[in-house]
């Protein structure tokens, strides 16, 4: 699994139109599942990411965690984080797990951050989305398990 995740002071996600999924203060996780993934890795993740500290104290570091600020995440699937653009002009997706096994550990994932406490927000599955994101820093990173 890869998570590509953003530190933000808001985020949404739009389908035809409509918001389904807003946050404030929080992580945008852009999410991606590869064949070899099992609920092992979205165990792994999503207690990796519920114990990061991302958030500045009264001194400026990173010394909190979303708990200690009341944050939120909301998590998109992303088959492109697996895509493979070292050959031609078109990426290869062929890395990215199908549907069937991708959603299911996705929404495992998810479980399990709502089992730290938080409020998570998620886009559709497979739907054509528009993400807005206010990343707050910046801070970004690439978290990748290979359990």
């Amino acid at each position: 699994m890869r998570a590509l995740l953003q530190r933000v002071s808001y985020a949404s996600v739009t389908v035809n139109g409509r918001i389904i999924g807003r946050i404030d203060r929080g992580f945008v996780i852009l999410l991606g599942v590869t064949h070899s993934d099992t609920t092992k890795e979205a165990d792994w993740l999503a207690h990796k990411i519920a114990g990061l500290r991302l958030f500045e104290d009264d001194a400026g570091k990173m010394n909190l965690g979303l708990v200690d600020v009341g944050g939120a995440l909301l998590v998109v699937s992303q088959f492109t984080l697996y895509g493979d653009a070292r050959k031609g002009k078109r990426p290869s997706f062929t890395q990215a797990a199908r549907p069937e096994q991708a959603e299911p550990l996705i929404d495992t994932f998810c479980e399990q951050l709502r089992g730290h406490g938080y409020t998570v927000a998620t886009g559709i599955f497979g739907a054509m989305m528009q993400v807005e994101i206010h990343n707050d820093g910046p801070v970004t990173l690439m978290l990748e398990c290979d359990a």
